[in-house]
């Protein structure tokens, strides 16, 4: 029995609720459950009860037993002397306010039915990967969607967090903002915080000012990611080098630790270098970045900025000193997808939300026109029948999983509650 179980039961009233009677033997009747809140102190507050002939109104404690209340020691913490029902699963133990009163106890489980009790044990106890999975594909579509829809504004309340940090410290320079959280998807994974210091450690103001020379974002890219410290013979390799030394004497840049990047097991299209050279690219390319993306009015507005290739040096290598075929190393759709995922519809939503605008439907709309992610949980899903046709109904799935389904909130999710109620 978990006391999660307890507070959707009497949240949700799902329990016989006449001819309750306290352990004191005074009968209870709930005029309103309170209002569960989630946060410290009791559980629900300002409630409304009338327990013998005494109307009462006050906050609601929860727990499993009614001893529960000395181990969490609330004896000692004035936050619960407004509590006027302890309402638990077994009563083990009389509990008692400061001035020695004995607080009101309700014990459920003389109230709740027989068939609640093994809904909820049927969706809890059995798991292989998670609770719900046999019984998914059972789900009203429209309770689903719905649900859906709760979760991907979740996750961009959570992915635009940072970025309100950020603008913090840079003065509300969203294009600042912008460059760095893009810089850190350019890295994937494997080099993602490394080049987010990058980003973070070069004066937007310096880009803007060095933009219309792909040489010197290069240098300022590589020289900032440690790149350009050996001694080479590559003519290339040795203008930047020059160039950085240059550069970071002009404009008096500070020494700051980068962690080294990472090669090692990557694709050579994903090499550091590239994509350090496909963000300078794009940067040389783009004015006004962060306008762009927020008046885009479609899916393909967005590539067209995003259809780039790297610089004539990088056509031809991977590496430093290293010549290969030539290629065009631009930006693949797949590629573009996990930014505009990942940066640009967030920073898109913190935007509206900082002016205070509406654009859910534009988001919503913008993810169902982007292929859905590619990866094992959302296959996991798939395996178990739901639907996973754009970019939208990836993102869901994934908050569903990290934030509900790992952490075994079944009874704060919307597909928990209606599988109960079956």
């Amino acid at each position: 029995m978990q006391e999660d179980f307890l507070h959707h039961i009497w949240d949700r009233k799902k329990f016989a609720v006449t001819a309750l009677t306290t352990q004191q033997g005074e009968a209870l009747q709930i005029l309103h459950s309170g209002y569960y809140l989630q946060q410290a102190g009791p559980d629900f507050f300002n409630a409304q009860l009338r327990i013998g002939n005494q109307k009462w109104a006050g906050n609601v404690e929860i727990h499993v037993k009614s001893s529960d209340w000395y181990v969490h020691q609330h004896q000692n913490d004035s936050a619960y002397d407004s509590v006027i029902l302890h309402v638990v699963w077994e009563y083990d133990a009389a509990v008692f306010r400061n001035d020695n009163t004995e607080i009101p106890v309700l014990e459920l489980k003389n109230y709740v039915a027989k068939e609640v009790l093994e809904n909820y044990l049927s969706l809890t106890v059995t798991k292989t990967w998670i609770y719900c999975e046999r019984d998914l594909s059972a789900v009203d579509a429209f309770v689903f969607k719905n649900w859906q829809e709760r979760l991907f504004f979740e996750r961009l309340e959570r992915k635009s967090e940072p970025i309100f940090k950020m603008l913090l410290q840079n003065g509300n320079d969203w294009e600042a903002s912008l460059f760095s959280f893009l810089a850190k998807n350019f890295g994937l994974n494997a080099n993602g915080e490394s080049f987010f210091d990058i980003a973070n450690s070069i004066p937007f103001s310096v880009l803007r000012k060095e933009k219309f020379q792909i040489e010197n974002l290069e240098a300022l890219f590589f020289g900032r990611a440690g790149l350009l410290t050996e001694a080479k013979e590559d003519l290339y390799y040795r203008d930047l080098q020059f160039r950085w030394q240059y550069l970071f004497e002009k404009y008096q840049l500070k020494s700051v630790f980068v962690e080294p990047l990472h090669f090692f097991k990557l694709r050579p299209d994903n090499f550091p270098t590239i994509r350090l050279a496909q963000l300078a690219q794009l940067y040389h390319l783009q004015d006004n970045l962060f306008s762009k993306i927020c008046t885009a009015k479609s899916v393909s507005e967005l590539y067209a900025i995003f259809d780039l290739k790297v610089s004539v040096y990088w056509q031809t290598h991977y590496q430093f000193d290293k010549e290969s075929p030539k290629k065009r190393k631009s930006l693949t759709a797949s590629f573009i997808d996990l930014l505009l995922i990942n940066t640009v519809i967030p920073m898109q939503f913190a935007y509206a939300k900082h002016q205070g605008k509406e654009i859910s439907e534009e988001l919503i709309h913008f993810l169902q026109a982007i292929a859905p992610e590619k990866n094992a949980i959302v296959d996991k899903f798939t395996d178990f029948g739901v639907s996973v046709d754009n970019a939208f109904d990836s993102q869901t799935l994934l908050q569903l999983k990290n934030e509900y389904c790992n952490h075994k909130k079944c009874l704060q999710c919307g597909i928990g509650i209606e599988l109960l109620k079956k």
